[in-house]
């Protein structure tokens, strides 16, 4: 079944590995055969990757865009336990990730790795609310 993308203005795309970028207009296209594809808006660049989980997250649109991901596999693995270590209740939500990995559910794996990039900052919020002097602290991987 095709799947029908619209892009806004300028917006960007990546598929199977490309960095496409649309025009002055809105434009509508349909990707009729399986492909690797990341939008815009789903994309974290590792210049944005500021803090433990996004540089997660970008391990995990490297692991969705290889055509062998085993190196960034590994990165994952290590990120992950070291993140696990320093924030013991992101385990749950790294867990989920792992399951979507392993099923081969790779945008799913992406979208997990967003939901911990938001418990990550609901994290970071809740310590600055009750330490508002204390230096925003985050693991590194």
């Amino acid at each position: 079944m095709p799947l029908k993308i619209t892009l806004k203005p300028f917006e960007r795309l990546i598929i199977n590995g490309a960095a496409i970028r649309n025009g002055e207009r809105s434009a509508s296209f349909l990707v009729e055969t399986q492909c690797k594809f990341l939008r815009e808006s789903e994309i974290i660049t590792e210049a944005e990757a500021d803090t433990a989980c996004k540089r997660l997250c970008v391990t995990l649109q490297l692991i969705y865009l290889a055509d062998n991901p085993i190196e960034a596999e590994d990165l994952f693995v290590r990120q992950a336990t070291e993140l696990m270590r320093a924030v013991p209740s992101t385990g749950p939500r790294i867990a989920a990730i792992q399951d979507e990995l392993a099923a081969g559910n790779y945008h799913r794996a992406i979208k997990r790795g967003r939901e911990l990039v938001a418990y990550e900052r609901s994290l970071q919020e809740r310590l600055l609310q009750d330490h508002p002097q204390a230096p925003l602290a985050t693991a590194t991987a």
